[in-house]
């Protein structure tokens, strides 16, 4: 059987909104032609994010009716921390409420004003609390992850070369910690490979550096190496996951993506030092140790989802259903972003809107454009997101990859949602040369992407 089939029924389901490609048109100009700020409610098929979108399971759902929101100490607190545990294995868990909260804590922390954080590909928010601390965040992925035609098993690696180089450069002092982001979100949700993780950490471990891995998508991860690398393919995903956390000194982790939480986050590090530094700054913005943000309802649905997202038939269902996608897409000619990576498809921008220079913006036209088309919500990752102007001189530098994201949500769309996506932008890649350009309205100086406004060239 070459069908590929949902790992689970449906119970519950939510009316979706159908609107005209006229009033999509008036309703993305009000919005500045930035889907960020577009209502959900005028959206038909969001793939935005997979950033807490996903449908909970019935477990999870019974998990919430057992949430003890006792201030300290709760119940659901210790089932949170013995499920982190588990599969991470280092020595503290620290809740938080999303991702984004772990990276400040974290930044706070340990970063201090001319420090250099080495990784594969630092994400926005990642990027943004590494500068807000004063420090650096270098990008050092392999040649191969920058080329968006290269079809490499593991586009995630970082440079291990590159790496050596920038702690010889830098020095112990400089840099309080490698970070790996495992799948690599902005080069394509691709992953890295465990005989690269090793490299890296015999590399750390030659400079007495911390290395941490960004896990949103560990799981997927886990699987990519599974399918992809010499000997992991009779290991189960759980082991394999253990295996990657156990080569590391923490983790930070959004568990609005592979732990199937609409809301949620932790750091697991094993240094007692920077754990008592980040429960201080903790309790000062996010709560007390044992909720870090989090009612006790989230605590006990995230320790029953990060249990649930290590099942190998969901795994297998969702690395296949996203290829699905991908390979449709190709077949129709439309430029990806090779291979397929696991959370997300990602078009390549400037070969589908290659009449458009980058000063207008190929990738966010597209998304623009494809919200008008059919309705679709989907995520620049690129020109807007990455592009820096010098102060000076107003010329622009920008980034290797201009990419538009089509994250999927976890056991949200079915198969007939992911053929109508298909047949819109195969669509719409016959009429790109309509796809009219952008320039900026009101650019912010932190995280355009998100406020931003446009209007049309």
């Amino acid at each position: 059987m070459r069908t590929i089939i949902e790992p689970f029924r449906i119970k519950v389901v939510e009316p979706l909104r159908m609107t005209t490609r006229e009033e999509r048109a008036e309703l993305i100009k009000r919005a500045g032609y930035n889907p960020f700020r577009l209502k959900a409610e005028h959206v038909l098929i969001d793939l935005l994010t997979d950033s807490g979108t996903g449908a909970m399971s019935t477990h999870q759902w019974a998990g919430i009716m057992e949430g003890d929101e006792s201030y300290a100490g709760a119940r659901s607190f210790y089932r949170f921390e013995a499920a982190v545990r588990g599969i991470f294995g280092h020595t503290h868990v620290i809740p938080t409420h999303q991702g984004r909260a772990s990276e400040r804590l974290l930044c706070r922390a340990v970063v201090k004003p001319g420090d250099v954080i080495p990784g594969n590909t630092h994400f926005d928010t990642t990027r943004a609390n590494i500068e807000d601390a004063g420090a650096e965040a270098r990008d050092l992925v392999i040649d191969e992850g920058r080329d968006p035609d290269v079809d490499h098993p593991f586009k995630g690696n970082i440079d291990l070369a590159a790496l050596e180089r920038c702690l010889a450069e830098a020095g112990r002092e400089r840099v309080p910690f490698v970070l790996i982001t495992v799948t690599n979100n902005s080069g394509g949700g691709q992953p890295v490979s465990m005989a690269n993780l090793k490299g890296a950490r015999a590399i750390c471990d030659r400079f007495g550096v911390p290395l941490l891995l960004d896990a949103a998508r560990f799981a997927e991860n886990a699987y990519f190496i599974k399918l992809r690398e010499p000997g992991y393919g009779d290991r189960t995903p759980r082991e394999i996951a253990r295996e990657m956390f156990g080569l590391s000194d923490g983790a930070m982790m959004s568990m609005k993506k592979d732990a199937f939480g609409n809301i949620g986050g932790v750091i697991s590090i094993n240094s007692d030092e920077w754990a008592d530094s980040i429960r201080t700054r903790l309790i000062l913005t996010e709560g007390f140790i044992t909720y870090g943000g989090l009612a006790g309802r989230d605590l006990e649905a995230l320790a029953v989802g990060i249990d649930e997202i290590l099942d190998e038939e969901y795994l297998k269902y969702r690395i296949a259903s996203t290829a699905y996608v991908g390979n449709n897409l190709a077949a129709a000619g439309v430029p990806l972003l090779k291979p397929i990576g696991g959370h997300a498809v990602y078009l390549n921008g400037r070969k589908f809107c290659a009449h458009l220079p980058d000063a207008k913006l190929p990738g966010w036209s597209l998304s623009v454009a494809l919200y008008e088309h059919v309705g679709v919500r989907a995520c620049e990752i690129g020109n807007v997101m990455f592009g820096t102007q010098d102060q000076k001189t107003g010329s622009w530098k920008w980034p290797a990859l201009d990419l538009v994201r089509l994250a999927i949500p976890r056991r949200t769309y079915t198969q007939s949602h992911m053929d109508y996506v298909v047949e819109g932008i195969a669509e719409l890649h016959q009429r790109r040369t309509e796809i009219r350009g952008l320039r900026f309205v009101h650019r912010p100086a932190v995280l355009p992407h998100f406020t931003a406004t446009f209007e049309q060239v």
